[in-house]
C-alpha cells in the first residue's frame, strides 16, 4: 500500500501547468487590450473624430498596426488550440469538455462579429450606391446649372449694354477728339443709364484713356494685352470675376484706332458665394465619385480589420475563460483518476478565486479523506477476516472428514479437499451449484433437517463414484443465520473400510464357528456311511442301486461340506504374508501357465511390459490371487452361450506404474453386474450358482496385506466394444502391508465415531443360531 506522504507528493495538478502558465496569463490580456486599442484608434481616425487627417499614409500605418495585433492574437490562439489538441490526443483529463467550451465560446464570438461586418459592408455599399445614383447626380448638376444661370443672365445683359454703348460712343468720335469733358459726361451718362458701375476706354496695351465717373470706387481689373488682341468690333468678350463679385465685357470700337470699350457690372455677393459653394461641392462630388471604389475598399477593409480584431480578441477571451473554467475541473478529474487506481491520499489544490469550483475541490478532499479512513478500517477488518479465513481453511484442509457448507438457498458454498475426493467433484465444479445436483444422495437427509426441529441429523448413505461404491457417515448441522432459512454444515466420513472390516470380522467369526461346529461331525458321518455300505451292501438285495446311490451321495456331500469348511477355515485364518524380493513377472507367468494347462480350450495370453518386475511380496499368496482371478475369468467365459462366445480369450498384462505392480486380467465372459458391484468383494457374495463367494474376498485380503487393492471394471473400458470383465490387481512394490494393530485401532476409532462399542464393530452379536450369525454378518 502506498504511504500517505508518497501519494500526496506524487500528485499536484498545478505543477504541470505552472511553467508556461504565468507567461500565458500575462500575454493574452496584453494582446487583447492592444488589439482593441488599435481597432478603436483606427475607427476614430477614419471617421474624422480626431485632428489627424486620414491620409493614405495614416490609414496604411493604422492598418499595419491592426494586422500586427491580429497576427499576435492569431499566434496565441493557434498555440492555445495546439495545446488543446495535444491534450485531447494524450487523453488528458477534461480535454473533451475543454474543446466543447472553447467551441461554444468561439461560435458565440464569431457569429455576431461576422453579422456586424456583413451588415456594415452592405450598408456602406447601399449608401454609396444611393449617393452616386442618377437622381443625386442630377440634383447636384442642376444646382450648378441654376447657380451658373444667374451669371449667364448678367452676361447676356452686359452684352447688350456694351453693344449699345459701343454704338453710341462710335457716333461721338468727333466729340472725343474736340471736347474731352463733354465726351466724359456722355460716357458717364451712358454708363449710368445702363446701370454699369464701371465704364472706360482703353488702348491695345490696356492703358485707360477715359473713365466714366459713376461714383463707385471699386477697382475693375483691365484685361491683359494678349486678351485684347483677340477682341473684335462685333462680338464682345465677356468674363465673370466671382472673387470680385462683378461681370465684365470688352469690345473693339470701330470708329477708334485700337481703342476698346470695357464695362463692368456688380453681382449679388450672396449669389456669388452660393455659386462658389455649389461649384466646390460639385467638384468634391466628382472627386469622390472618381474615388468610389477606393472608398468602398477602404471602408470594407476598416470594418474587416476591426471586426477581425474584435473577433480574435473574443476568441482569445473565450479560450482564456475556458482555461480558467476547465483548470479546476481538470484537477478534479485527474485526482479522480488517481483515486480510481486506489490512491486515496490525493488532495486537490483549492484556490478561493475559483468560487463554487473551489468549494467542490474542498468537498472532494473531504470525501477522499473519509474514504481513506473507511478504507483503512475496512482493510483492518479484512485482514482480521482473512487471517480467520486462512485459519479456517487450514483447519478444513487438514480435516480428514469431508466438510460441505450449504447456504440457505441450498447451494454449495464451502468444500474442503476431503469432500472433493469423497464426492468425486472438484471445488470449481460444485461451488454455487445446488447440493441436489452435486450429491443427490443427501436429498432425504436434507429434507429431514429442514423439516425437523433438531439441530443435528445423522445417518449413512451409499454413493457410487467411478464404478466404486462408498459408504459415508453423514452429519447435518443447522447453522442459525439472520435470514429466515438456515444454512447447513455437512460432515462426511468414509466408513467403507469400517463396514468392510465389520463384515469381514463377522464372517471370520462365523467361519471359525462353522469350521468348529460342522467339521467335527463330518468324519463320523462319512465313516458311518462307508461302514453301512460295507456291512449292509452285500446283505441288501432289494433296491441295492438305491442303497448304493444314497450312500455315495452321503459320502460325496460330506466331501463337499468338508471342502467348504476348509475354505471357511482358510478365510478365517489368512496367513500373514512373508515379504521377500521376488520377480512379479515370473510369478504371473507360472500362474498363467498352470491355468493354460487346466483350460486348453481357452486362449490365455500373457503380456509382460517390463521384465523382470522386482518387488517385495509373498510369492505364494500373489500366485494364489492371480490364479483365483484367472479361474474366475475362465468360469465367466463358460457361462456365455456357445453361439455368442466364439473363442474364449483371457489377457493377462503385468506392468509397473510408479510405485505399484499392476496386473490386469481381461476376459470376454459374461462380465460383472452394474449394480452393487463393490459387494462382490465381500465374503459369501457371488453371482455363480456353485460359488462360495470367498474367492474375490480372499484376493482382496491378500492385496490389502500387500498395500494394494483390487479394482473391478468392464472390458469395454480396456477395449471398446468388448464383452467381459477387467480385473486389476494392484499392490505396492515395497510390499508395505497394513498392520493388524493399526487396522484394529482404526476400527475402534471409527466405531467410537459411530457411537458403537469396539467389540460390536469387530464382531457381530453372538447367537447359538448359525443362520442368525450369517444374517448379522451380511447386514440382513
Amino acid at each position: 500500500m502506498t504511504s500517505a506522504d508518497t501519494s500526496a507528493a506524487s500528485f499536484d495538478p498545478s505543477l504541470t501547468e505552472s511553467k508556461g502558465w504565468s507567461l500565458r496569463k500575462v500575454l493574452a490580456p496584453f494582446a487583447v487590450g492592444l488589439a482593441l486599442l488599435s481597432a478603436f484608434l483606427t475607427f476614430v481616425v477614419l471617421t474624422g473624430l480626431t485632428r489627424i487627417e486620414p491620409t493614405r499614409e495614416v490609414v496604411g500605418s493604422f492598418l499595419l498596426i491592426n494586422a500586427a495585433t491580429i497576427l499576435l492574437l492569431v499566434g496565441i490562439i493557434v498555440r492555445e488550440v495546439w495545446l488543446m489538441v495535444q491534450a485531447r490526443r494524450r487523453g488528458r483529463a477534461a480535454a473533451r469538455l475543454h474543446v466543447q467550451i472553447v467551441s461554444l465560446f468561439s461560435v458565440i464570438a464569431v457569429l455576431p462579429a461576422v453579422l456586424v461586418a456583413v451588415v456594415a459592408n452592405v450598408t456602406i455599399d447601399r449608401g454609396l450606391d444611393r449617393l452616386f445614383s442618377g437622381p443625386t447626380r442630377e440634383v447636384i448638376q442642376n444646382s450648378l446649372i441654376i447657380a451658373r444661370a444667374y451669371t449667364y443672365e448678367h452676361a447676356q445683359l452686359i452684352r447688350g449694354d456694351i453693344l449699345g454703348m459701343a454704338n453710341d460712343i462710335a457716333h461721338a468720335r468727333p466729340l472725343f477728339d474736340q471736347d474731352r469733358g463733354s465726351f466724359k459726361q456722355l460716357l458717364t451718362a451712358s454708363a449710368e443709364a445702363r446701370d454699369l458701375p464701371g465704364a472706360m476706354l482703353i488702348d491695345k496695351d490696356g492703358a485707360v484713356q477715359e473713365t466714366a465717373e459713376t461714383g463707385i470706387t471699386q477697382n475693375f481689373t483691365a484685361p491683359p494685352r494678349d486678351f485684347l488682341s483677340n477682341v473684335n468690333e462685333t462680338d464682345p468678350q465677356i468674363a465673370v470675376f466671382p472673387e470680385a463679385n462683378y461681370v465684365a465685357a470688352v469690345i473693339r470700337l470701330h470708329a477708334f484706332n485700337d481703342t476698346f470699350l470695357y464695362v463692368a457690372r456688380l453681382l449679388d455677393p450672396r449669389v456669388v458665394a452660393q455659386l462658389k459653394q455649389t461649384e466646390t461641392s460639385v467638384a468634391e462630388y466628382a472627386q469622390v465619385e472618381s474615388r468610389r471604389l477606393g472608398i468602398q475598399v477602404a471602408f470594407a477593409l476598416m470594418f474587416a480589420v476591426i471586426a477581425l480584431t474584435i473577433l480574435m480578441a473574443s476568441v482569445l477571451i473565450g479560450l482564456n475563460f475556458a482555461n480558467w473554467l476547465v483548470a479546476p475541473i481538470r484537477r478534479l478529474m485527474g485526482a479522480a483518476i488517481v483515486v480510481s487506481t486506489g490512491d486515496l491520499h490525493v488532495q486537490v489544490p483549492v484556490h478561493k478565486s475559483e468560487g463554487d469550483l473551489a468549494q467542490l475541490g474542498e468537498t472532494f478532499n473531504k470525501m477522499t479523506q473519509e474514504l481513506r479512513t473507511q478504507r483503512d478500517e475496512l482493510v483492518s477488518a479484512s485482514d482480521l477476516i482473512d487471517s480467520r479465513r486462512r485459519f479456517i481453511e487450514a483447519v478444513l484442509s487438514s480435516a480428514s472428514a469431508g466438510i460441505i457448507g450449504v447456504d440457505a438457498s441450498g447451494s454449495v458454498g464451502i468444500l474442503n479437499r476431503s469432500a472433493e475426493k469423497l464426492i468425486g467433484h472438484a471445488e470449481s465444479e460444485t461451488l454455487d451449484h445446488p447440493l441436489s445436483d452435486v450429491l443427490p444422495e443427501l436429498d432425504e437427509m436434507m429434507k429431514t433437517a429442514r423439516e425437523g426441529t433438531q439441530r443435528l441429523v445423522q445417518g449413512q448413505i451409499t454413493i457410487t463414484r467411478d464404478g466404486q461404491e462408498r459408504n459415508l457417515s453423514v452429519r447435518v448441522s443447522a447453522e442459525q443465520t439472520s435470514q429466515s432459512r438456515d444454512s447447513y454444515i455437512i460432515t462426511l466420513d468414509d466408513i467403507t473400510e469400517l463396514v468392510s472390516a465389520q463384515r469381514t470380522s463377522a464372517w471370520g467369526d462365523v467361519a471359525r464357528r462353522i469350521a468348529h461346529e460342522i467339521k467335527n461331525p463330518l468324519t463320523p458321518i462319512q465313516l458311518s456311511a462307508e461302514r453301512i455300505r460295507r456291512k449292509f451292501g452285500k446283505v441288501i438285495t432289494e433296491d441295492k442301486a438305491v442303497f448304493d446311490q444314497c450312500t455315495d451321495t452321503i459320502v460325496r456331500q460330506v466331501d463337499d461340506i468338508r471342502r467348504m469348511v476348509d475354505e471357511f477355515s482358510r478365510f478365517a485364518r489368512m496367513p500373514k504374508p512373508v515379504m521377500e524380493g521376488e520377480d512379479a513377472a515370473d510369478t504371473v507367468r507360472q500362474a498363467v501357465f498352470l491355468m493354460k494347462v487346466a483350460h486348453p480350450d481357452l486362449d490365455i495370453e500373457t503380456d509382460i511390459k517390463q521384465d523382470p518386475l522386482q518387488a517385495q511380496f509373498d510369492r505364494r499368496l500373489i500366485s494364489q490371487a492371480v490364479t483365483n482371478i484367472v479361474k474366475n475369468a475362465a468360469e465367466a467365459i463358460e457361462q456365455v452361450p456357445p453361439e455368442e462366445l466364439g473363442k474364449g480369450r483371457i489377457d493377462v498384462i503385468a506392468a509397473r506404474e510408479n510405485d505399484d505392480i499392476v496386473i490386469d486380467v481381461i476376459d470376454n465372459g459374461i462380465g460383472l453386474p452394474k449394480v452393487a458391484r463393490a459387494r462382490l468383494l465381500e465374503p459369501y457374495v457371488t453371482t455363480r450358482a456353485k460359488g462360495t463367494g470367498l474367492g474375490l474376498a480372499i484376493v482382496g485380503r491378500v492385496l490389502e496385506d500387500h498395500g494394494g487393492r483390487i479394482e473391478l471394471k468392464d472390458a469395454s473400458d480396456f477395449r471398446p466394444g468388448q464383452r467381459g470383465a477387467w480385473m486389476r490387481l494392484r499392490f505396492a512394490v515395497s510390499g508395505h502391508a497394513a498392520k493388524v494393530e493399526v487396522r484394529e485401532q482404526t476400527v475402534e476409532a471409527k466405531a467410537q465415531e459411530t457411537n458403537q462399542p469396539a467389540d460390536e464393530t469387530a464382531r457381530p452379536v453372538e447367537t447359538t443360531n448359525n443362520e442368525a450369525k450369517i444374517e448379522a454378518a451380511t447386514g440382513g
